[in-house]
């Protein structure tokens, strides 16, 4: 193996660059993803930092039929919620990926991102049915041919999600090195009962969250969509 203290970056730029581009896609082309391409990826995301070397990460892979029929149970169950809100109680995230009471800066951060994103897609505030089928878009994996679901077990504690965390940007920036792109998904986990059984997961297994993998159709024009972020001097407190 080589040696990992002794490794030098060559490219620092295109180190940059991976993370400089990753951005959450929203249109894919249906250009199929190898096998190996995903197995690289996920080889070099088990390099993430883990407490203790725990490794809590387990990964599900859908492709084709198991894709298709995934997508097709979710959009039916939320086209029900839609129809019937009542129905939702039917369906929650085993844990609390938001908070239950929104304050400044964050809840005008996500204000600035939903509207961003619909005002260039055309949505109006009120526009109900045209907001359903964009979040819908989410249960299509934005037309990409690869879906991933990530799963922990249940036993490990809150630490884990940090970890899970590292892993899911190391396996996001992998995916950058391969010519590929990514959407983190959160969306999905309130459909957990829906999915777990679907791709095969232990009654001991909660849903992390999930992501759609390909290659970004560049001339959608939803992928032009690219949040801000802070300045440095926003978030960090130095001391001396």
């Amino acid at each position: 193996m080589t040696s990992q203290v002794r490794t030098v970056v060559a490219d620092p730029a295109s180190v940059a660059a991976a993370i400089e581009s990753r951005f959450s896609a929203r249109a894919f082309l249906p250009t199929p993803v190898p096998r190996a391409t995903i197995e690289k990826m996920l080889a070099l995301a088990s390099r993430a930092a883990s407490g203790t070397n725990t490794q809590p990460w387990k990964v599900y892979v859908l492709q084709g039929a198991s894709r298709d029929t995934l997508v097709g149970k979710v959009c039916a169950a939320h086209d029900a919620i839609y129809r019937d809100p009542s129905v939702a109680a039917e369906y929650r995230e085993e844990y609390d990926y938001y908070p239950e009471k929104w304050v400044s800066p964050y809840i005008d951060r996500r204000r600035e991102n939903g509207w961003s994103l619909y005002g260039l897609l055309g949505i109006a505030k009120g526009e109900k049915d045209k907001m359903h089928a964009q979040h819908q878009r989410n249960f299509r994996f934005f037309d990409a041919p690869v879906g991933l679901m990530f799963t922990l077990d249940r036993v490990m504690g809150r630490g884990s999600l940090v970890d899970y965390g590292m892993f899911l940007q190391t396996f996001m920036l992998a995916a950058r090195a391969e010519g590929l792109h990514t959407c983190p998904q959160a969306a999905w986990n309130g459909f957990a009962k829906i999915i777990l059984p679907h791709v095969g997961a232990g009654p001991d297994e909660m849903l992390v969250c999930g992501m759609s993998l390909g290659y970004a159709d560049v001339d959608a024009p939803v992928n032009g969509f690219h949040t801000p972020r802070e300045p440095v001097q926003a978030f960090t407190t130095w001391l001396e």
